[in-house]
């Protein structure tokens, strides 16, 4: 008689060895102290904080405001103090949740510091703070020998690896696109900008290299999980996100996603993968992986299981409700952040705002550089909210100046991954009366039906 197959929740609870996670907690600790000392020894403190004399608001945190120099420079020391924290396992969970609330904080003060591994980021080190990441090779361990334990459930390890699937997934459902896929935009403009490269820059000005580096981007993002979890092919997928990655490094400058994604593949490897590395590097052979064990340590019960249910859901979902928007989103950002839609548009802009006395009638011209500099205004320039939230600033202090209220209306000319600009927000509306929020924004004017210009090679 064959013993019974585990159940699914059973799965869940199977004790898998600690050691992954203890190895990523170390990875992903001193990818964060050491982006968070680049951050400040590189004078983006001043260029991020302290020089904006206007910082646009997440919609619902405008409390979140910018402190003074002395201040920020507090925020971010605490950050790399918590990271340090987290990398040695000291005080672990605390530290967790102490780098989790200051990095948000820091990442609220201004939207156009938005990026989406900035999110990935505070989504990961959230899942941390509940799970049991100081098992093993910590502080914590050796300070309190209950905290350590060589085996810990395997629901801990399949959740990081859900909230990488999910940032994978949707950034190749997002390139499932007819830009991405049949224009090669885009890419064609980014290679271009890079034809100086040596030895492979003219490659860079071959339409046929945009459209193979465009369709690589798709099947991997779509795939690459998949061939992860498959034992068989796992080693031959981690070399290409080594490759992909290492080569995304190079060629784009997107800060440290590419190695923050490259470390969030290692949880797909073995979970006993850092002893055997372990052993390899003392010279030692490698024993092989035991097999999987059928005990359960701690199945998840009903309250886990409906929590673990509900941040699936959430993450699952968020990311499409673009679809609940009229037009592209592309081009109407709504619905556009926390979506993990990775380098599928490049926007740029040009912004002039004219504001009317309806008293006297007379109007005049601003310009968002009276306002911004010049990172905040690339930015701005092609995500419609913020030019909402600009122009109620400029209408905002007018009505200050002039002790009445005048109407703003934008003249917002925008192109949109290589196509002519084109007017992105209805001219006609005054947008001192428009408010920010949910609701489909009718003032945000349909994209081009037209592809974007073809490039050829030079």
């Amino acid at each position: 008689m064959t013993a019974s197959s585990p159940s699914w929740k059973e799965r869940l609870g199977r004790p898998i060895p600690a050691a992954s996670l203890a190895a990523y907690r170390i990875l992903f600790g001193t990818l964060m102290l050491a982006s968070t000392i680049r951050f400040m020894a590189s004078d983006w403190m001043r260029i991020f904080y302290v020089d904006p004399t206007f910082h646009f608001k997440y919609f619902g945190f405008d409390w979140v405001q910018v402190l003074p120099p002395a201040g920020m420079w507090a925020l971010y020391s605490a950050i790399a103090l918590s990271a340090l924290f987290i990398t040695l396992g000291l005080f672990t969970r605390v530290a967790t949740v102490g780098f989790l609330l200051l990095f948000a904080y820091a990442e609220m003060i201004d939207v156009t510091n938005y990026l989406n591994h900035y999110w990935l980021v505070m989504l990961l080190a959230f899942l941390q703070a509940f799970l049991p990441m100081n098992a093993r090779w910590s502080l914590d361990a050796l300070r309190d020998p209950s905290v350590a334990r060589r085996e810990v459930p395997a629901w801990a390890l399949h959740l990081l690896r859900f909230q990488v699937a999910v940032v994978y997934i949707h950034a190749g459902l997002a390139k499932a696109g007819v830009d991405w896929l049949v224009h090669a935009q885009p890419m064609q403009i980014w290679l271009r900008a890079r034809d100086e490269t040596p030895i492979v820059g003219p490659l860079f000005r071959l339409p046929e290299t945009a459209y193979l580096f465009s369709w690589a981007g798709f099947l991997y993002d779509t795939t690459i999980v998949a061939w992860l979890l498959w034992r068989k092919t796992r080693p031959a997928a981690f070399l290409a996100v080594l490759a992909f990655h290492g080569m995304t490094q190079v060629l784009f400058d997107i800060g440290i996603f590419p190695t923050l994604m490259t470390i969030n593949a290692t949880l797909f490897l073995d979970p006993d993968w850092p002893s055997r590395a372990w052993s390899m590097l003392r010279g030692r052979d490698a024993q092989p992986a035991a097999p999987a064990a059928h005990g359960v340590v701690a199945p998840p019960g009903r309250v886990a299981l409906a929590a673990l249910g509900l941040y699936a859901a959430v993450q699952i979902l968020v990311p499409l409700r673009h679809w609940i928007y009229p037009g592209d989103v592309l081009w109407g950002e709504q619905g556009m952040r926390w979506s993990w839609k990775v380098m599928v548009r490049e926007k740029s802009g040009a912004i002039t705002y004219h504001v009317r006395d309806p008293k006297t009638g007379r109007s005049w011209q601003i310009s968002p550089s009276a306002y911004l500099r010049p990172r905040q205004e690339f930015e701005m320039s092609g995500q419609p909210d913020l030019v909402l939230q600009l122009a109620h600033r400029i209408a905002a202090d007018e009505r200050r100046r002039l002790g009445r209220d005048v109407e703003v209306r934008a003249e917002a000319r925008v192109s949109l991954n290589g196509r002519p600009s084109r007017l992105m927000i209805d001219p006609d509306v005054d947008l001192a009366k428009v408010s920010d929020g949910f609701a489909p924004a009718r003032w945000i004017l349909p994209a081009s039906p037209e592809p974007p210009i073809r490039m050829t090679s030079r």
